[in-house]
């Protein structure tokens, strides 16, 4: 891994080259997003700025990666920040030498960018809570860093047709949608994993294909590498609108996939032993005899220590909070910060008076459930998106805070600038993608509206299309709607379990 590193740090005169001459106007956009992807980072939507996705795998953010981007946000003056539904934190509008510098400086703290975009394996992602979850199956994040480690290790060996996303899930929440991802590990209640395969959202989604049931957790490389080899053997490097790896599913059948997948398997089994040998590392914090609680507080599972929750409306926190963060949690014995994938950020391994400084220096973040809803940056930023699906949720929560709707009448949205999903919105109970939609001959703003969407393992489904609403149209759609259901004096799950018809006959109203 050493030698691995030292070559990465080599690389970065190669990205410092490329990205003068592309801030040169030496070389073409899609050129430089072809070579800067692989290294995290992209040009921003008008070419005048860049962004940079740190590599975090799991979401985990120990206190010194905390304090590194704490001071890069000061150091470098960055103004807008974003926390993923890959788990991972972006800077956004750097310049290209601020980009370089970051960059390299980030190898210090043990934060690698290469692979955060291009043809890569990508962050591996991890249930955000694994470790101290009450009722989790076992802690899946020993066995995830391990995977992490050996998809940097092939980043400069193989060439894939496209990114490949790896992921685990320590109970059927499935936070991490390991069902229906390319590589995904189900934990079970037996201490071992399902494995799933050529699944992902986007377009033409796919569930997952259960390719092995209650393997052992020491085995997962095995299945990594058959992936990976299933990929290059059967992906399609020809058209890069096919080249995920959901599309195996199409160009060799269910049962084809599943075969060539088991057969790329057994040659691998019969090489190199690849068995894994960790354990978890358990929290050795004892509590303090503080207690607390809130809606905002989740107890773990170790007595008497407590998990925040703090979800920046749109996953968009003030920069400056990271600093923040780090100031209130630097003394506290193993706290640290796990990235959910639903933009969610969790402080863990807290006492109860600990928990109360966390309380108050994320208070700031969403009140309601509605506020946590998931959006993507967007296109005011994003060189594929379509609609700037940031100002939309904005739109949106300007004019629902102005009803004084009770917790819980409206739910979590989902919303992307485009069918990518990178807002998750195909599995939202309520999801949005971007578009555009012609009205009296003129083009307008809007979004298609994405109903009854589920990732909780046995009950995977990819929301049903119901139409088309103007974005101009969707602050009123909601205002509506959560009238509807707070004079029923209740939520909206219940009220649309009850009125299965009630949704569809509100939001026909708007569709164009």
């Amino acid at each position: 891994m050493e030698q691995l590193l030292k070559e990465f740090r080599e690389d970065l005169a190669q990205f410092r080259e490329m990205t003068d001459k592309f801030y040169a106007k030496e070389v073409s956009a899609k050129e430089y997003k072809g070579f800067s992807g692989g290294f995290g980072s992209y040009a921003q939507k008008g070419g005048k700025a860049s962004m940079l996705r740190l590599r975090l795998p799991g979401g985990r953010l120990d206190k010194e990666k905390l304090k590194f981007i704490a001071d890069m946000i000061r150091e470098y003056g960055i103004g807008k920040v974003h926390v993923t539904t890959c788990q991972t934190v972006q800077f956004h509008n750097l310049s290209a030498e601020s980009v370089c510098e970051i960059m390299e400086k980030a190898f210090d703290v043990g934060i690698i960018t290469r692979g955060g975009g291009g043809d890569f394996p990508r962050n591996v992602m991890v249930s955000p809570l694994s470790g101290v979850e009450e009722g989790e199956y076992f802690d899946v994040m020993p066995y995830a860093m391990a995977v992490s480690d050996y998809l940097l290790g092939i980043i400069k060996t193989v060439k894939m047709p496209r990114k490949l996303k790896v992921c685990f899930s320590n109970s059927p929440a499935n936070e991490t949608h390991a069902t229906f991802r390319d590589l995904g590990f189900a934990a079970k209640p037996d201490g071992t994993f399902d494995v799933y395969s050529a699944g992902g959202l986007g377009n033409n989604p796919r569930m997952g294909v259960r390719v092995a049931e209650h393997i052992s957790p020491a085995d997962v490389l095995y299945y990594v590498k058959a992936m990976v080899e299933t990929f290059v053997a059967h992906g399609n490097y020809e058209s890069r609108a096919k080249a995920r790896t959901r599309y195996m599913q199409e160009s060799l059948g269910v049962d084809g996939y599943r075969e060539a997948y088991l057969q790329k398997l057994a040659q691998v089994r019969a090489g190199e032993d690849m068995t894994l040998h960790v354990s978890p590392r358990p929290v050795g914090k004892k509590e303090d005899g503080s207690r607390i609680s809130g809606k905002r507080v989740i107890a773990q599972k170790q007595k008497g220590l407590y998990a925040v929750a703090y979800h920046p409306v749109g996953g968009v926190p003030v920069a400056s909070k990271f600093g923040e963060i780090y100031e209130t949690i630097k003394d506290m014995e193993e706290a640290e910060l796990r990235i959910a994938p639903d933009e969610t950020v969790y402080v863990i391994n807290l006492t109860g008076k600990e928990a109360e400084r966390v309380l108050a220096v994320t208070a700031d973040g969403a009140q309601n459930l509605f506020e946590t809803s998931v959006a993507c940056i967007g296109a005011a930023i994003c060189q594929v998106g379509l609609r700037d699906s940031q100002g939309a949720l904005a739109q949106i929560l300007e004019e629902v805070r102005k009803q004084d709707f009770a917790d819980g009448v409206l739910p979590r949205i989902h919303i992307s600038g485009c069918t990518s999903s990178c807002g998750t919105h195909q599995i939202g109970t309520l999801g949005f993608h971007g578009g555009v939609k012609r009205v009296n001959n003129v083009v307008e703003p809007a979004f298609t509206f994405h109903v009854n969407g589920s990732d909780r393992e046995g009950e995977e489904r990819f929301g049903e299309q119901w139409g088309t609403i103007l974005q101009k149209d969707l602050p009123s759609f909601f205002v509506e709607l959560g009238r509807a259901v707070q004079k029923e004096n209740t939520t909206f799950d219940a009220w649309s379990a009850k009125n299965p018809e009630a949704l569809r006959e509100i939001a026909g109203k708007y569709f164009v």
